[in-house]
């Protein structure tokens, strides 16, 4: 999401990332290889790529976390071959730090007004 339905955007910390390059191995490639020539979903892939997402999604709200924030806006996933059979799967968006409509940022009335930090 681009906002927050709710909340309000009282610091804009920056770009976030979180990244893992993963490999496959031969006995998924083997089993592809079989599901090539019948059709089919090719699971151990399919896990593949599911474990990857989360592992970077875990990264990018650490370092959004270490980095202040309370939020990241506008994420998205990319991925790209690094050699062949590598993978890499990144996760980034825009770290930030909400607060409910109802409630003052960081010092003070409207944006660096008091609240939490």
């Amino acid at each position: 999401m681009n906002d927050v339905p709710g909340y309000r955007v009282v610091r804009v910390i920056g770009e976030v990332f979180g990244s893992t390059v993963r490999s496959r191995n031969a006995f998924s490639d083997i089993g592809a290889s079989f599901k090539g020539m019948f059709g089919g979903e090719q699971a151990g892939y399919t896990q593949l790529l599911n474990d990857s997402r989360f592992e970077a999604l875990g990264r990018l709200k650490q370092n959004a976390a270490g980095m202040g924030a309370n939020a990241v806006l506008a994420m998205r996933f990319e991925s790209g071959d690094i050699m062949p059979g590598s993978t890499e799967i990144a996760a980034y968006g825009t770290a930030v730090f909400i607060v409910p409509l109802d409630q003052q940022g960081p010092g003070g009335p409207g944006p660096g007004g008091p609240g939490p930090r």
